[in-house]
């Protein structure tokens, strides 16, 4: 079964390092979707794929890498909308 979450993150993060670990690790897991930094300073991500992948998924995006600090995480279940891959988007 394939399922969907968004994330919104407010913390302080290192923007290049953050990225790459939540993309390596979407790529480990088959997680399609993207990341982004908002203009406001929050970071977005959002994930697709099967039912445990997003499981895992999910505990990796509210725990971040060493170093992050992470004062809220907003999570919401989206509707499924077929990503193929997982990109870093540039605003």
């Amino acid at each position: 079964m394939k399922k969907s979450r968004r994330f919104f993150i407010t913390g302080t993060v290192q923007p290049v390092f953050f990225n790459r670990f939540i993309k390596d690790n979407a790529d480990n897991l088959k997680i399609v979707g993207f990341v982004r930094a908002l203009e406001d300073g929050r970071i977005e991500i959002f994930i697709e794929g099967n039912t445990d992948a997003v499981a895992q998924m999910t505990q990796i995006c509210k725990r971040g890498p060493p170093h992050s600090q992470f004062r809220n995480v907003e999570e919401k279940e989206e509707r499924y909308q077929g990503f193929t891959d997982f990109k870093v988007l540039r605003i």
